[in-house]
């Protein structure tokens, strides 16, 4: 295994990336962000990747959900990036739960860590209430056009910061996608690695006219716990 992992372990060591086969998370979509999140942290050496989706491959996915090939339309998106992980990595169990997050909670699996790879404002509201009752960490990630979000939210809470509405992004260049997905899978890495991360910081990264990659953060206010956990 650790032959596998050779770039890894020079870097942590083999301890920690045998304690990378302890950890458990779920990630919440299989589309663009998923796919990406499937591939980067699919051959990590994470003990279980738990896939959430209920949805099936379109041909317009596929420019953008790297998981995906033509002649994969009509399956189900989470089936796809689960066998991939295992094909990719015969170190990591990835677990394709087709169904919606509610559902998915009904199941009572334990994760260590939670990763927002879904494309609504409603769904990431439903995760944060979720982690915040469970007290579980969990990075959230967004994209449109040449603009991204990400945050490990701990504890600010994602529905006191923003406004749930039942806005979708509309065009997304590929790339973006990729590199939001990128920079969540570092930081869940090295969360589950043990290394520090700084939490609760929010990361808006954009193209400004002149082509410029510009990020800026944001410390986010600590939760109202109380008022979070009353809203589900």
């Amino acid at each position: 295994m650790m032959q596998y992992f050779h770039r890894q372990v020079q870097l942590w060591g083999e301890e920690t990336q045998q304690s990378l086969q302890n950890k458990r998370i779920a990630i919440i979509g299989s589309g663009g962000l998923g796919s990406s999140l499937a591939f980067a942290l699919g051959a990590s050496g994470i003990g279980e990747i738990h896939m959430v989706d209920f949805d099936t491959v379109s041909l317009h996915n596929i420019h953008r959900q790297i998981s995906f090939k033509m002649g994969d339309e009509g399956k189900y998106k989470a089936e796809v990036c689960s066998i991939l992980i295992e094909d990719r990595c015969p170190y990591v169990k990835a677990y394709a739960h087709v169904c919606t997050f509610e559902e998915f909670t009904h199941k009572n699996i334990e994760v260590d860590l939670i990763i927002d790879a879904t494309d609504n404002l409603p769904s990431r509201g439903a995760i944060n209430t979720y982690a915040v009752s469970k007290a579980l960490p969990w990075i959230y990630g967004s994209v449109e056009a040449f603009n991204g979000q990400v945050c490990f939210f701990e504890k600010a809470s994602f529905t006191e910061l923003f406004k749930i509405t039942s806005k979708t992004p509309a065009g997304i260049a590929a790339p973006i996608v990729m590199h939001i997905a990128s920079l969540q899978a570092n930081l869940a890495l090295r969360y589950l690695a043990g290394l520090s991360v700084k939490k609760d910081y929010l990361y808006y990264l954009f193209f400004n006219e002149e082509g410029e990659l510009v990020t800026q953060k944001f410390l986010l206010p600590v939760a109202d716990v109380h008022e979070v956990i009353c809203q589900k």
